[in-house]
Order: structure tokens, then C-alpha cells, then sequence
């Protein structure tokens, strides 16, 4: 059952004195902005209306979360700090000796109510700043960074170790639960890590002589995982029959062998790209190949940075003004071509605000004629982007023309405003598995940011 408003004030609050009750003042901005009926709505399809056990109130729980991205705490810090503070219970509306809600019903009704939502609130969010007149589309500019999945660096014979240790643990907890008892299960664990750690030692080797070691390893870790994965299925199988046989089966059992069989999906394929890396010599396609056995949507992305050539996660687009509001973002997976990402970017904007900008600037990888042409169908008057490849003489002309350079020159500060999400907003590196995961964590911080920017405005 879904609870918007929490209880009210009790009377210790008359007693204590006035300064143990007030907030700062970026929290009294924050939290006028929030009184707002319409940011409750994206959470009315999760929950009964009447039926069910009460939530959690929405303002609370929206409230507890703009201070976990705002000063980038855990939820078990985030209501341990609450707690302490009886400033921080009045932002989040909890009476004073009041009960702060568990860190896990937090984590459970974020990940219930996922990209959806957040997304939903982020829209009302701009919405309302459109409303208030404080959101200017005077000029936007747009760039891509990479969201980093919550991954260690990903290296085959590390991923092919973990995964046979993981899938043994699973059949050995299935078999100790009575199901597959006679099916025979080898335990490859220490073997596995053994040739993993070979694996990495030889690394540091050079030579056609390390290679075919490499290969060698390498194979033989593969076979290892294939062989495992065999005899998992087999203990899968068998599972499978005794439960359906279960007039009353356990739902762990059921989600155990579930995870077993997804584990021995995604190990078989970590096995089948070690082998066409290794045997055929071709590197697996990033858009297809698996770099984490817990988050099978992360992606290696080459963005050509220097300290890092080739990230690991999610590619994100960010268009924000000159205000400093992000009016858009979007996380997708893999890596996708620029260029086509604005275009529905201001189409969103102009379904939310029933406006366009009138000035957009981008870096070169968004310079193409057809975007160009496309973004002034959308309404855009300016569209001051460097084109790719050699310019023309006309295009030269109008590329060094000064208005160009300024707009240009004031693009660059949004890769400031991408370092002041990552930096101070929890946007570097999702906690969250899946792309759903990924665009969940990453709306939070942004909600968190525009939360702060457009309630200086109104304010």
C-alpha cells in the first residue's frame, strides 16, 4: 500500500530548542522544491492503493535519497547518519524519535521501482522548472562519457576461474539439499585459480615462447570451464525433474537452479570467446562480448582517452544548459554512435516542455550533415557543430566565424559538467547490475544535481 506523507511533527520538537531544529539552507531549498504532489505519481503503479503492507512515505524515501547521492553515502551510513541527526530527520520529514526506515527497504523499493521511475521523476522535475520560467533553452550542448559498471578489469581466464568456482558452489548447494544426488560434480576450483594465476604471471613474459604458453593456458582453462558446465547441466536436469515431481516445491530451490542455469549460459560463453580469441586469433566483437558474470549488459567502450583506452560499462549522453541544468540524459548499452543520440534527445525535450532550443553545440563526433539537418526539422535555429573530416571552404568560413568559436569554446565546459556528476554526485560508477541497474543509479544522481541547481533558481 503506498504512503506519500508521513506522519506528523511530535511534540518533543516544541520543547527542543530552535536551533537544534533548523536545516541548511541548500536543505530548506531542496526540500520546498520536493512538496510537490506531482513527484509521487511515478511511484502510484508500484504499489496498491489500498491493499498490501504500507510503504515507506514517498517523501521520506525521495528525501533520504537526494542525501545519499548529495553527499555520496552508503544506505547503511545514509540511515545511521540520519539517525544522529536531528536536522537531517526534519529534511526527510521523521518526527523526532521517530523510526528512520531500514537500509534494505530502501534498496528494495529502488530496485522495485527501477529506470521507470526515476526517470518519470526527472522529467516532472524539469517540468516544473519549465513551469517556474527558470529553465532556459537558449543554448544546450551535448556530450557522451562512459558509466563504469561495477566490474574488476575483466580478463578471460580470471572470468573462466571465478565462473567454475561459482557454478560448483551452486550444484554442491542444490546436491546438499537432496536434489541431484548421484550426479557426479568435480570440483575444478583450485585448478582453475591455478591456471588463472599462471595465466596472469606469464603475462609479464615476452616472446613466441610466452604465447604459445599463453594459448596453451589459456585452452586448457577454457576445457576446464566446458567440462564444468557439462556436469552442471546435468545436475540441472536432474533438478528440474525432481522438482516438477515436488507437490510443494521451495522457492530457493527453484531460484537456485535458475542462477545455476544462467551462470552456465554466461560461463559457456566466456569460454567459446576465449577460445575464437585465442585459437582463431580474432578478438571478440565489443557489442557482443561478456565482461562480467554478474552484469551481463556492461560493454568494453573505447573512448580514447589516454590513462584509460578502453572502459568498461555504459555509455551515457548528457545535454545541459547554461544554467548548469541537465535537461537530458540517457544511458544505453554498448557503444552507439554519437551523432543519432541528439536528435531524440531534443525530441524528448520538446514532448517535456514543449520547447526546443534555439543554440546546440556538441563535439565533432555529433558532425554530420543529416543530424544537422535533422535537428533544424525539430525547430533548432543554431546548430554549431564541427563537422567531421576536412571542412570545405564554405565550411571553414563558417566554423571560424566568431559566434561559432564561442559556442564552441563554451561546449567544453560540459565535460566539466560530466566530471562534477561523476566527482561529487555518484555518477562514475554505477552499483547497480543490468542496464536497468545502470540507468537507475545514474537518474538518482542526476535528479540529486538538478535538485540542487534548479532550487537556487526558484529559490
Amino acid at each position: 500500500m503506498l504512503r506519500t506523507l508521513g506522519e506528523q511533527p511530535t511534540l518533543w520538537e516544541s520543547i527542543l530548542p530552535a536551533g537544534m531544529l533548523t536545516m541548511a539552507p541548500e536543505l530548506e531549498r531542496v526540500d520546498e522544491l520536493l512538496d510537490d504532489e506531482r513527484f509521487f505519481e511515478p511511484y502510484r503503479e508500484f504499489f496498491h492503493e489500498h491493499l498490501g503492507r504500507p510503504s515507506i512515505p514517498i517523501e521520506t524515501y525521495l528525501r533520504l535519497m537526494f542525501l545519499k547521492y548529495r553527499y555520496q553515502l552508503g544506505f547503511e551510513t545514509l540511515c545511521r547518519e540520519v539517525t544522529d541527526s536531528i536536522s537531517w530527520q526534519r529534511f526527510c520529514r521523521i518526527p523526532v524519535g521517530g523510526r528512520v526506515p531500514h537500509p534494505s527497504t530502501l534498496m528494495k523499493i529502488t530496485t522495485r521501482c527501477g529506470e521507470e521511475a526515476i526517470g518519470a521523476l526527472n522529467d516532472a522535475l524539469v517540468a516544473k522548472a519549465a513551469q517556474a520560467k527558470v529553465l532556459r533553452l537558449h543554448k544546450v550542448r551535448a556530450d557522451t562519457t562512459v558509466i563504469e559498471a561495477n566490474v574488476a578489469y575483466p580478463v578471460d581466464s580470471s572470468l573462466l576461474a571465478k565462473g567454475i568456482a561459482r557454478l560448483t558452489k551452486l550444484a554442491r548447494r542444490l546436491q546438499g539439499r537432496g536434489f541431484a544426488t548421484r550426479t557426479k560434480v568435480t570440483d575444478r576450483t583450485r585448478q582453475g585459480h591455478r591456471l588463472a594465476r599462471t595465466v596472469v604471471n606469464t603475462l609479464r613474459r615476452k616472446g613466441e615462447l610466452a604465447k604459445d604458453e599463453l594459448r596453451r593456458l589459456n585452452t586448457e582453462l577454457a576445457g576446464l570451464a566446458t567440462r564444468t558446465v557439462g556436469e552442471v547441466e546435468a545436475v540441472a536436469a536432474n533438478t528440474r525433474r525432481k522438482l516438477s515431481s515436488l507437490e510443494d516445491p521451495r522457492g530457493a530451490d527453484r531460484a537456485t537452479l535458475e542462477r545455476l542455469k544462467l551462470l552456465a549460459q554466461r560461463l559457456s560463453q566466456v569460454a567459446a570467446q576465449t577460445r575464437q580469441r585465442v585459437v582463431e586469433g580474432v578478438m571478440p566483437p565489443g557489442a557482443t562480448r561478456l565482461v562480467s558474470l554478474h552484469d551481463p549488459d556492461a560493454r568494453p567502450i573505447a573512448k580514447g582517452r589516454l590513462g584509460r583506452p578502453v572502459e568498461f560499462g555504459y555509455k551515457a549522453q548528457v545535454v545541459d544548459n547554461q544554467d548548469g541544468i541537465v535537461v537530458d540524459w540517457r544511458v544505453e548499452k554498448g557503444n552507439p554512435r554519437d551523432a543519432p543520440m541528439l536528435p531524440a534527445a531534443i525530441e524528448r525535450l520538446r514532448e517535456l516542455t514543449g520547447k526546443v532550443p534555439r543554440a546546440i553545440t556538441a563535439d565533432r563526433g555529433y558532425g554530420e550533415a543529416s543530424i544537422e539537418h535533422t535537428l533544424h526539422e525539430l525547430g533548432v535555429t543554431k546548430v554549431m557543430i564541427p563537422r567531421k573530416g576536412r571542412p570545405g571552404a564554405v565550411r571553414r568560413t563558417i566554423e571560424r566565424s566568431r559566434p561559432f568559436q564561442r559556442m564552441v569554446r563554451w561546449r567544453t565546459g560540459s565535460e566539466g559538467r560530466i566530471s562534477a556528476l561523476k566527482r561529487q554526485w555518484g555518477c562514475r560508477r554505477t552499483l547497480m547490475d543490468t542496464l536497468e541497474g545502470a540507468r537507475t543509479w545514474t537518474g538518482h544522481g542526476i535528479f540529486a544535481h538538478n535538485l540542487v541547481k534548479i532550487s537556487d533558481l526558484i529559490g
